[in-house]
């Protein structure tokens, strides 16, 4: 195996979701492990302190040593930037992206490491103008999609743009 992919689901989610199912069945194609945590007993809290202990949740899913991608859609792309903060990663790889949540006092941040992002233009719960100054700001690559949040009409684009992704990180 190449290393180990954390994938990570949004909230009212969970690890066998559309589109982390999608991007485990890539990763494994690619020579990838892939691992997707469980988060919800956590969310079913609806706590903002629940997102520290999702990040939590995260890095524990990652081996203690070897390659790292942290991906997510929406909750779990928030918590898979701030985990690429706190463990070592290769790269990112995050879907209808949160830059910021109401009421949460830590600011998003993610590595600088190669990140790509997919968003959707009419995502009525992340306001893509703040994608799009994110990925500006840090110069990642940016996909921009005739979707709402969940992107459910994009699902097999995500997955080949992640199959992309991988075999650009060889």
């Amino acid at each position: 195996m190449k290393g180990t992919i954390v994938l990570s689901h949004g909230l009212e989610s969970g690890p066998d979701a559309t589109k982390v199912s999608a991007l485990a069945k890539v990763a494994e194609a690619c020579g990838w492990n892939s691992v997707r945590p469980d988060y919800r007993d956590l969310d079913a809290t609806r706590s903002l302190e629940a997102i520290g202990a999702r990040s939590a949740r995260a890095l524990a899913s990652a081996p203690a040593s070897g390659r790292v991608i942290f991906a997510g859609s929406s909750m779990g792309a928030f918590i898979s930037g701030l985990a690429s903060t706190q463990r070592a990663s290769d790269a990112l790889f995050l879907l209808a992206l949160p830059v910021g949540i109401e009421g949460y006092p830590v600011a998003f941040t993610a590595a600088k490491v190669p990140t790509t992002l997919v968003h959707g233009w009419h995502d009525e719960l992340c306001p893509v103008n703040a994608t799009i100054e994110f990925a500006r700001a840090r110069g990642d690559s940016l996909h921009l999609v005739d979707d709402d949040h969940r992107l459910g009409a994009h699902v097999a684009f995500c997955a080949e743009l992640f199959r992309q992704f991988l075999n650009s990180l060889d």
